[in-house]
């Protein structure tokens, strides 16, 4: 290893530890003081009940643990969401588990915590896996209650979902072992099984409180709508247990019965290691977005035994295309390639950019897999589409829309890893979050934008300048700097991939050592769901 790789590594290193110094505070929740205030009511918190619930030993991935990360601070913050989301197995079943956390405002809804539940619900129904809610809520956060209730993508949207996926016959298990509210309370009611924990758990559409101020009828919560009213009175639920841990081991008995599920059928065979090792990607990967590398010395530390077949490696050579295992999965890869190449015409082109050949070869790879019923891999650090006369009179354009079009029509499932950079058209072509990977995760360094920072930096400066100078005002070198580190670091702020996945643009910030973890446990999940739809590009320009 050479001191460039070691400095590389050093740094790299140090971002991830930082992702992981802010995951640590992000799973305290509301804080020490309210996560022993609910075990102090007898209840576990959210992710000792996740943890309890899990198989032992098995893996597991955690859906959107940044959502909500810097949002609402004038609201007192909301980590993680307030709610958790973890992929694992229950009884040897794969399954999704969404937890309410109470410590964080009670487990009341902000905007982030629906987005975060719809895209729970929205994996689910993708990859036909069983869900299981473990309730503990107050209900809609007041205060931004019209950001939250009324939309399409809003609460409401929950129990429309509950109600499709019973349909669908996906298995949906609710326990309720806190506070479950309002519309909330639809939730347990519209799922195949529900539970309530005695003394802890509640359900009714109006309080106490509400019910005195509505029809002025004096009543407490616990005979409103207790685990004794509702499993002996209402019949709303099944079963009533005595505790948290009651509940979860009856969630696990329920789990133990589940039949077996029709496969799509992608092929796995025994799995191996890759023979280069996949910590070396922290000194492969460039501290600076804009250095080059060989993308191709990354797929060596992902892929089972370090084995690859690219497709048309002398063709299209800013994107590698190229079949291969991972964790003993059947996978087509497609990848932009980040060191400058000579394309077959003896043109220098540069690293990171969809050139016409790569797009045309891309799109002809996709249609393979698809042919192939071969799931795909999009690794992602791209800065866009080439642009330039010689560019646009060679249809670019047409080019990239027909490799945009494969990835939007691929009906076998897809799986993006940001890398690097991820920008502009090149996002979407390269199966950014509009395109429906089944999940999108981004290593720590990861840079998600509409263009690079520094040019975004200038360009947002001189629409600034020119508007001062409209008013008359004289824009000195040092103005001009001013303006350009103001806007700099806003823009810088707003590419990081903390600032994405707290949106949810991505599903997690994955340490890259995990990777082969979450593309194998994403591909099971798929394997679920059996494709029923042909590939087909539809109307394009050839």
């Amino acid at each position: 290893m050479d001191i460039e790789f070691n400095k590389r590594e050093d740094q790299n290193k140090l971002k991830l530890s930082e992702i992981n110094r802010l995951l640590a505070e992000i799973k305290k929740g509301g804080g020490e003081k309210r996560l022993q205030k609910l075990r102090d009511e007898g209840k576990m918190t959210a992710r000792e009940r996740i943890d309890y619930l899990l198989d032992k030993d098995s893996d597991s991935i955690e859906i959107g643990a940044f959502a909500g990360y810097e949002m609402y601070e004038e609201h007192g913050g909301c980590p993680c969401g307030g709610v958790v989301v973890v992929m694992g197995y229950v009884s040897g079943k794969q399954c999704l588990v969404v937890a309410n956390d109470a410590s964080v405002k009670a487990g009341a809804w902000f905007p982030i915590t629906g987005k975060k539940n719809l895209r729970a619900q929205e994996i689910a129904m993708e990859n036909r896996l069983p869900i299981i809610y473990l309730v503990d809520s107050a209900g809609v956060y007041l205060p931004m209650q019209d950001e939250i209730f009324p939309d399409k993508e809003h609460f409401g949207r929950i129990f429309r979902n509950n109600a499709k996926m019973s349909a669908m016959g996906i298995i949906q298990i609710s326990a309720v072992m806190g506070s479950c509210v309002a519309g909330g309370a639809y939730l347990p009611i519209m799922s195949d099984e529900a539970m309530i924990v005695d003394k802890t758990g509640s359900i009714f559409l109006a309080g106490s409180y509400l019910v005195k101020a509505a029809i002025g009828e004096s009543i407490d919560n616990e005979t409103l709508g207790g685990a004794t009213t509702h499993c002996a009175i209402s019949g709303v639920t099944d079963y009533k247990a005595k505790d948290d841990q009651d509940a979860l081991n009856r969630i696990k008995n329920i789990m133990k019965s589940i039949g077996s599920y029709d496969k799509a059928g992608f092929d796995r065979i025994e799995s191996f290691p890759p023979k280069e090792k996949i910590e070396n990607i922290f000194g492969i990967m460039p501290v600076s977005r804009t250095d080059q590398y060989d993308t191709l010395e990354i797929i060596k530390c992902l892929v089972d035994n370090s084995e690859f077949e690219e497709y048309k490696s002398d063709y299209g050579k800013s994107i590698i295309c190229a079949t291969a295992r991972i964790d003993g999965w059947s996978v087509g890869i497609v990848a932009n390639q980040r060191k400058l190449v000579k394309s077959g015409k003896g043109e220098m082109q540069f690293g990171g950019v969809i050139y016409s050949d790569s797009a045309d070869k891309a799109t002809r790879f996709i249609a393979n897999c698809n042919q192939r019923k071969i799931p795909l891999i999009f690794l992602q650090d791209v800065t866009g589409f080439m642009v330039g006369s010689k560019s646009e009179h060679g249809g670019i354009i047409k080019d990239g829309a027909k490799m945009v079009n494969a990835v939007a029509n691929s009906v076998v499932p897809k799986f993006t890893i940001i890398t690097g950079n991820s920008y502009g058209a090149g996002n979407y072509a390269m199966c950014g979050k509009a395109y429906d990977p089944r999940l999108i995760v981004a290593w720590p360094w990861a840079d998600l934008a509409v263009m690079g920072g520094s040019q975004a930096a200038k360009v947002l400066a001189q629409i600034q300048e020119s508007t001062l100078k409209k008013q008359g005002k004289e824009i000195t070198e040092e103005a001009h700097k001013e303006i350009l580190d103001s806007i700099s670091k806003k823009y810088l702020k707003q590419t990081e991939a903390t600032y994405a996945s707290s949106r949810l643009w991505t599903d997690a910030i994955i340490n890259p050592i995990d990777t082969r973890t979450w593309i194998s446990m994403g591909i099971e999940a798929a394997d679920h769901s059996p494709i029923t739809e042909k590939f087909n590009l539809g109307v394009i320009q050839v």
